[in-house]
């Protein structure tokens, strides 16, 4: 019989061929390309508000574009997963995914900027979808947790995209030249490890998933559980510079650090999340994450001083790291379309992002935002209760 940790099966642990090796390597390089791409949009926003014209309203109105169109293309996903052979799919869609960063520095007007950036999120939601999908197989031939990891890659890409925009900025304040150097340096990094990929189709005799569907009752389940993730990663990324700022009265640069604090905490955890998950098992990690996360979120409401305030921005880092991962690992384990169950999982997740800064900046502009944060508060405690979906469907 089969060991099991915390009521979760351990299977044996088993040589791995070195082409799963590389192709491990491989996965986690595409995810840190993805994110390489978002880096370099992100710390460049400032310059594609000058160049567009817009007031911060304006850019905010901007930035719900890419999780529109990340939500757009979320029906087409499963059915791309399905019908092609995932290597081939995971490299035309970074390919397509790096040569959207060029998009941002066209527009000179608001009126354009918008429908680029939907075709921008589309092009990140089509390829979060395939290499989650792709990061799913890797993890079922090695029978052990590696997820978190390849989000690890993802993050780390997106850290080393931002500094390479900051170091850009003293070369050329203008961010076309230095997208469409960046753009074909990551599809290039990207199309070199496309070859170290897995070739994989799913089974013909099973039949294609619907166009369009609502999704089941365990895929809504666990993309709530995303959900609280995502919303309480937006809130730390989008918001705590300001809170540190608007609340503490804290200076420019501690602001930042903040940022810097809750992010670089995220990837230390993802890279150590698939261990924490080898040790006690899915579910009782993601409950683990979810109380950590809400007592972060705790110490960010009740603390009036900076260091406890960073070290609980930091805790909900640490916290929500891990979560996101799982979610799309147990997503592609539902159903004979794992496409489908991530893509599913993906579009209520994004549907998160998409509001999250909104629903935050509202409840401040009513209350404050030390109010605003006691729906992280609440939303981190969720994924603790909640952390039972993730139990894998044998158990």
């Amino acid at each position: 019989m089969a060991d099991t940790v915390h009521g979760e099966a351990a299977p044996a642990v088993l040589p791995v061929p070195a082409s799963l090796r590389r192709a491990r390597v491989a996965t986690g390089v595409v995810f840190a390309v993805h994110g390489g791409v978002t880096g370099s949009f992100a710390a460049r926003l400032p310059w594609v508000a000058d160049h567009v014209g817009v007031s911060a309203g304006g850019l905010g109105i901007a930035l719900l574009m890419p999780g529109l169109g990340a939500l757009l293309a979320m029906p087409a996903s499963g059915r791309l997963v399905h019908r092609n052979n995932l290597r081939s799919l995971v490299r035309v869609l970074i390919l397509v995914w790096c040569a959207a960063l060029l998009l941002p520095a066209i527009p000179t007007s608001l009126a354009l900027l918008c429908p680029l950036l939907i075709l921008y999120g589309a092009a990140a939601g089509l390829s979060d979808v395939a290499m989650n999908a792709h990061a799913v197989l890797v993890e079922q031939r090695y029978g052990r947790s590696v997820m978190s990891g390849m989000h690890g890659c993802w993050s780390v890409g997106g850290l080393v995209g931002s500094a390479a925009a900051a170091a850009a900025v003293r070369i050329t304040p203008d961010a076309g030249p230095h997208f469409l150097v960046a753009a074909l340096g990551l599809a290039v990094t990207g199309l070199a490890a496309s070859f170290w990929l897995l070739p994989h189709r799913p089974e013909p005799e099973v039949d294609p998933p619907p166009a369009f569907a609502l999704p089941s009752r365990p895929v809504l389940l666990i993309g709530l559980i995303g959900l609280c993730a995502v919303f309480a990663e937006g809130a730390g990324l989008d918001w705590s510079a300001v809170y540190v700022r608007k609340v503490l009265d804290q200076s420019a640069g501690t602001a930042a650090l903040t940022v810097a604090t809750f992010s670089v905490s995220m990837a230390v955890a993802r890279f150590a999340g698939d261990r924490v998950v080898r040790l006690i098992g899915r579910v009782a990690t993601v409950r683990l994450a979810g109380l950590c996360a809400t007592a972060g979120a705790l110490g960010v409401v009740l603390a009036r001083q900076i260091v406890p305030v960073l070290c609980g921005f930091a805790l909900i880092g640490i916290g929500i790291a891990v979560v996101v991962p799982l979610v799309f690992a147990t997503a592609g384990r539902i159903g004979p379309h794992p496409g489908r169950s991530i893509a599913g999982v993906a579009g209520i997740a994004y549907g998160s992002g998409l509001v999250a800064p909104g629903i935050i900046g509202g409840i401040a502009s009513l209350s404050s935002l030390t109010v605003s944060f006691l729906l992280v508060v609440l939303l981190a405690a969720a994924i603790a209760a909640g952390a039972g979906v993730l139990r894998p469907a044998d158990q």
